[in-house]
């Protein structure tokens, strides 16, 4: 089922209305008022420098101030409550703007400025948080898809209506207080059919000091070392953003020597981009949580992102072309697919952190991680803005600036990466699938979302554990043959994944029972622990006898069994159907399809060796 079914369904498609809006509203509102105070009101250059200065500060301050507070909202109240409350706050917010935009009182168009800011950092915990509630585990990255290229399409729509209704002649004012107004109405209409989503946390002790508040919400942001990485990835996102966004004027100006028709090309290149690269991951992660996408997007911004400072189109200094006439220029389209690749990429990367995120933070603690998300996304948008500002005063020119971060991003993400090496796991495991085969998957909902279990599967090469950690959801500990578990480069990825070694009794009876143990300690956590009760690769393409290892883990630790068959493995050079030398080529195929079939889980005390070797040969059958 594709991701676009999500729009047809009330659980999603109003809550997906409703932000979209709120984020076309917010940027006509700001474009708006940049053209009234920059272009139409004839002031000072020093005081218009001082507005727009100002501005983006006023836009971030309440995050700082209120986003502990608004995590607590969330968590607290039935999140549709509170949304439709937000709507209303901006429809009053948006009748002051009138009267600002009308009387062109920049006061308190700057006042308004603050209360959007406000709107923001309110809708902002709901915004993420209510998705767990709406969408099932493998719609996740889907709707988190949907909702970056809803807001990125809906941003840049604001953005370019905001402009052009200021443009009216005579009635400029009244177009933008007209259309802010009705949109804000509108979103309020969309959000009367979001669905009831109960409060995750309707004890929470209310805490209204915003100072010790937002120490704590860090703290719990900061609980869960790979939920605070991800954070700080997300976070490392506005920034990098921020620094291209923010130059962008002055690279069409200077570099690109275009007017403001070239600036919103560069913006809807950017924003068609991160749509479709945010649109993509679902087909690339397989509907799963892949955060092995990650560091692909962190390449693909680097990338991109650096070509910008080599790519200088042939356009004459003096000119002041607009967009049509840019992109005739020798090496404009270059520039253009640059600016496009760099939000694909981004959306590559901003995504699964999102959704994993989501699937990761506990469910009556998330709407304050993504408080505590968003309050360092704010420092890390201030710490951007004076980056920017640092090294143009530097008297650095913008492709310069474009390099620089290019090459602090591959340093920061490096630094991410090596702190939590889930992320490059994952993605030697994704590219390393995903370039070799196919995988077609079926009935792999019957591994639970939540508590233990035990996962059984027929061993037909060195990849299944791979073929597996791509293609199920849930984390899974494996036990593997200690000397697989050794093989250079894949070693890095089972441990990182926690897998658990084993050897025979004969061979290391102490590591036998360590194994034991450690796959007792993780199904009474309450993880997912997958085996391969045969033992060993099947030398003949058949399903060997189960050994009797899974009884004794189910004697010690009854827990639901779900069986799993892979289908179309023998004859790959990871199998045992060739000869060592064989083996030592290359491939002879790739991106062959196989199949990875689940069956029903049997129930606690209902299972055996003997009873799960024949029913994962059901779900084999013929298709070795």
């Amino acid at each position: 089922m594709s991701q676009f079914s999500l729009l047809g369904k009330r659980r999603f498609a109003p809550f997906f209305w409703t932000q979209a809006l709120g984020a076309f509203n917010d940027n006509a509102f700001r474009n708006a008022m940049v053209m009234l105070v920059a272009f139409q009101m004839a002031l000072p250059d020093a005081q218009v420098s001082l507005y727009t200065n100002l501005a983006p500060a006023l836009f971030i301050l309440p995050y700082f101030l209120f986003s502990a507070t608004a995590g607590q909202l969330a968590e607290k109240f039935e999140k549709t409550r509170i949304i439709r409350f937000v709507k209303l706050f901006e429809i009053a917010a948006m009748a002051i703007a009138a009267v600002g935009f009308l009387t062109h009182h920049v006061s308190l168009l700057l006042v308004v400025l603050f209360l959007m800011g406000v709107h923001s950092t309110v809708f902002g915990p709901i915004k993420y948080s209510i998705l767990p509630q709406a969408l099932e585990r493998g719609e996740l990255v889907g709707g988190n898809a949907l909702v970056e290229t809803g807001t990125q399409l809906a941003m840049l729509v604001g953005m370019i209506l905001g402009n052009s209704l200021m443009l009216i002649a005579g009635y400029g004012t009244v177009a933008a207080s007209l259309a802010t107004i009705v949109i804000a109405m509108t979103g309020y209409v969309a959000s009367r059919a979001i669905p009831v989503a109960p409060a995750t946390a309707p004890d929470l002790t209310f805490n209204w000091n915003p100072l010790s508040e937002t120490w704590r919400v860090l703290k719990i942001t900061h609980d869960d070392r790979a939920v605070w990485n991800a954070v700080l990835g997300i976070s490392w996102f506005w920034f990098f953003g921020t620094v291209m966004i923010a130059q962008l004027p002055n690279y069409t100006r200077h570099v690109l020597h275009g007017d403001g028709t070239v600036n919103t090309l560069a913006l809807t290149l950017f924003s068609l981009g991160t749509g479709a690269g945010s649109l993509l991951c679902e087909r690339l992660s397989n509907r799963r949580v892949e955060i092995g996408l990650v560091p692909m997007g962190a390449f693909g911004l680097t990338v991109f992102a650096a070509d910008l400072f080599f790519a200088r189109p042939s356009i004459d200094a003096g000119a002041a072309l607009d967009a049509l006439a840019f992109l005739s220029a020798p090496g404009a389209w270059r520039v253009a697919l640059d600016l496009t690749m760099i939000g694909a990429f981004a959306g590559f990367y901003v995504v699964p952190l999102f959704a994993f995120v989501q699937s990761r933070a506990p469910r009556d603690k998330l709407s304050r991680v993504i408080a505590g998300n968003n309050i360092v996304n704010a420092l890390l948008i201030c710490i951007a803005s004076g980056f920017g500002i640092g090294l143009t005063m530097m008297g650095l020119d913008t492709p310069t600036i474009f390099l620089i971060t290019a090459v602090v991003n591959i340093a920061v993400a490096v630094y991410i990466f090596t702190l939590v090496p889930e992320f490059m796991m994952r993605f030697i495991t994704w590219v390393l699938v995903n370039t070799l085969y196919r995988v077609r998957v079926d009935g792999l909902k019957n591994v639970p979302d939540e508590g233990a279990a035990l996962v059984v599967c027929n061993h037909v090469s060195f990849m299944d554990p791979l073929i597996l950690m791509a293609s199920v959801r849930r984390p899974m500990r494996f036990v593997m043959y200690h000397k697989i578990f050794n093989i250079p480069v894949l070693k890095f990825v089972f441990r990182t994944a926690k897998a658990i070694p084993i050897a025979g009794r004969n061979e290391d009876a102490a590591l036998m029972e360590e194994a034991f143990d450690r796959i007792d300690e993780a199904l009474a956590a309450g993880e997912v622990v997958c085996i391969f009760p045969e033992g060993g690769l099947t030398r003949d393409g058949g399903i060997a006898p189960f050994r009797p290892g899974v009884d004794r883990i189910l004697a010690r630790r009854p827990v639901p069994v779900v069986p799993l068959a892979l289908r179309g493995m023998w004859g790959s050079i990871f199998s045992r159907r060739d000869s060592a030398l064989r083996r030592a080529r290359l491939p002879r195929r790739f991106w062959s399809r196989i199949e990875l079939v689940g069956g029903e889980a049997l129930p606690v005390g209902t299972a055996n060796a003997a009873v799960l070797e024949a029913r994962v040969g059901e779900l084999r059958g013929d298709k070795a």
